[in-house]
C-alpha cells in the first residue's frame, strides 16, 4: 500500500494514458480521472478534500479570466472566417498559378498557402480541413501521388500551430510569464525554416519522381501577363496584408496580441466582404463554428489544468525528478534532452494541450535554474524560457502528425474520399515528421534562429 501510495501520480498517468482509447472527450477524460484520484488520495490520506476547492479559483484565475487569453477565440473567429469566404481558395489559384514551372509546384503551393494561412489564423482543425478541401481535389485530379498530396497538406495545415499568431504560444506565454511579442518574434524563423525544409523535400521528392507530382497544364491560368497580375492583386496581396496588419501592429508595439487578434477579426470581415460573401447566413455560419471550436479548446484547457493539479498535489514533480536522478539525468543537456524526447513521445498519445499543461510546469522550473548563457548567449532570464518554449513548440507540432492521436490524421481522414485510408495518410506524414525532428535539432544547435529576432526587436529586454 506505501508504494501505490509514493508512485498514486505514476498510475494517475498510466491510467490517463490508457483512458484516452476509450473514445471519450479528451476533456472529460482528463478532468473525470483527475477527480478519481483526487478522492483516491483522500482515502490514501494524500490528497485533502479542500484541496478540490482550489480549482474553480484556478481554472478561473488561469483562463476564464485572463484578458491575454481573450485573443484565442477572435483567431479561431477570423481563421473560420477566411475559410468560409473563399479567400484561402483563391490564394492557393493563384500560388499553384505562380509555381507552375517548378517541380512540384501544386504542392508547393499548398506548403505556401499553408505558411500564409498559418500566419493570419493559428487554428489547425480549420486549416487542415480547408487545405484537404481546397487542395486535395486539385491534387489528385493532377495525378499526384496520394501519399505525397495528404502528407503535403497535413504539414502545411499544422504550422498553424507554430506561425505567429499562434494560440499554443499565447497560452505557453501566459503560462511561464513570458510576453506573447517575445515568442511571436521567436516562432518566426523557425517557422519559415521548416516550411522552407517542406519545399526542400517536396522539390527533391518531384524530381527525382516526376511521377509524383505532374506538372500544371499550360492551358490552365492567366493567359496574359496583365491577368497574372492581376489575379496576383485579387488573390495574393490582401491575405499578405491581413499578416502585416496582425503581425505588424504586433511587432511595431502598436498593439497587444489581444489587441492585433481584433484587428485581424475585421481584416478578415473585411476580406469577406470584398469577395462578394458577407451576409448574414456565412456570418451565423461562421459564429457558430469559431464557438464550438472556442469551446472544445477551452474545455481540454479545463480538464488539462484540473488534471495538472491533482498530479502535481499527489507528488508527480517529485516522482520525474526522483526518476531523473535514478536513471542518472542531472546535468542540463540531459535533462533537456529527456524533455523533447519524453514529449515527442507524449505527442502520440497527447493533444498539445495536455502535454503543455503537464510537461511546462514541471521541466520549466527544472531547466530555468540551469545555466545555458554559453550556448544561447548572454541576456536576460527570460532568454532561456523563449528558447525552451520555441523548441517545445516545434517538438509538439509533430503530436498534430503522430498516431494514434494526431488530431491532423483525424481531421483529414474525415475530409478525404474513401480511395484514400489511413495506410496512405500514416505513410505520407512520415517524412514530415522527420523533417520537423530536423528543425527542432536546428533550433537546438543554433538557438539564434529562434532568439536573433526577439532579441533586435527589444523584447527580450
Amino acid at each position: 500500500m506505501s508504494w501505490i501510495t509514493h508512485y498514486l501520480s505514476l498510475i494517475l498517468f498510466a491510467v490517463l494514458a490508457v483512458s484516452l482509447f476509450s473514445g471519450y472527450p479528451v476533456a472529460f477524460v482528463l478532468g473525470g480521472i483527475a477527480i478519481l484520484f483526487g478522492y483516491i488520495g483522500i482515502l490514501l490520506d494524500v490528497f485533502q478534500p479542500i484541496q478540490f476547492f482550489n480549482l474553480l479559483p484556478r481554472v478561473w484565475g488561469t483562463a476564464a479570466s485572463n484578458p491575454v487569453l481573450v485573443a484565442v477565440p477572435m483567431f479561431i473567429f477570423m481563421g473560420t472566417m477566411l475559410e468560409r469566404s473563399g479567400v484561402a481558395n483563391d490564394l492557393l489559384h493563384c500560388l499553384q498559378v505562380i509555381t507552375r514551372r517548378v517541380p512540384g509546384g501544386l504542392a508547393m503551393s499548398v506548403t505556401l498557402m499553408g505558411t500564409i494561412m498559418a500566419a493570419t489564423t493559428g487554428i489547425v482543425g480549420a486549416s487542415v480541413v480547408m487545405l484537404t478541401m481546397i487542395a486535395l481535389p486539385s491534387m489528385l485530379e493532377r495525378g499526384y501521388q496520394k501519399q505525397l498530396a495528404v502528407g503535403t497538406i497535413a504539414s502545411a495545415g499544422t504550422l498553424g500551430i507554430l506561425v505567429p499568431p499562434s494560440i499554443m504560444l499565447v497560452i505557453m506565454g501566459d503560462l511561464l510569464s513570458v510576453s506573447v511579442g517575445a515568442l511571436f518574434a521567436a516562432a518566426v524563423f523557425p517557422g519559415l525554416v521548416l516550411a522552407g525544409l517542406y519545399l526542400l523535400y517536396i522539390g527533391i521528392a518531384s524530381f527525382a519522381r516526376p511521377e509524383r507530382a505532374p506538372p500544371l497544364p499550360a492551358d490552365v491560368g492567366p493567359k496574359t501577363q496583365g491577368e497574372l497580375w492581376a489575379l496576383i492583386g485579387k488573390s495574393f496581396f490582401p491575405p499578405v496584408l491581413l499578416i502585416v496588419l496582425v503581425l505588424g501592429s504586433i511587432f511595431g508595439g502598436f498593439a497587444t496580441p489581444t489587441e492585433a487578434a481584433g484587428v485581424g477579426c475585421i481584416g478578415a470581415l473585411f476580406l469577406a466582404r470584398v469577395n462578394g460573401r458577407l451576409n448574414m447566413k456565412t456570418l451565423r455560419e461562421v459564429i457558430e463554428r469559431a464557438g464550438l471550436t472556442n469551446g472544445m479548446v477551452f474545455f481540454i484547457f479545463f480538464g488539462a489544468q484540473l488534471f495538472s493539479y491533482v498530479f502535481r498535489s499527489l507528488g508527480g514533480d517529485d516522482i520525474i525528478i526522483e526518476l531523473l536522478d535514478h536513471i542518472g539525468i542531472n546535468t542540463g543537456w540531459e535533462i533537456l534532452a529527456f524533455m523533447l524526447i519524453l514529449t515527442f513521445i507524449l505527442g502520440f498519445f497527447f493533444d498539445w494541450i495536455e502535454i503543455t499543461l503537464i510537461v511546462l510546469p514541471v521541466f520549466a522550473p527544472i531547466l530555468q535554474a540551469v545555466d545555458f548563457g554559453p550556448h544561447i548567449g548572454e541576456g536576460a532570464p527570460i532568454l532561456f524560457l523563449t528558447w525552451f518554449v520555441v523548441m517545445l513548440s516545434v517538438n509538439l507540432q509533430t503530436s498534430f502528425l503522430t498516431p494514434p492521436f494526431g488530431f491532423t490524421l483525424f481531421y483529414m481522414k474525415g475530409t478525404v474520399p474513401p480511395s484514400i485510408n489511413m495506410a496512405h495518410i500514416y505513410r505520407g506524414i512520415i517524412p514530415f515528421v522527420v523533417l520537423q525532428l530536423v528543425g527542432l535539432i536546428l533550433i537546438l544547435m543554433f538557438p539564434q534562429l529562434a532568439l536573433w529576432l526577439p532579441r533586435v526587436s527589444g523584447f527580450l529586454y
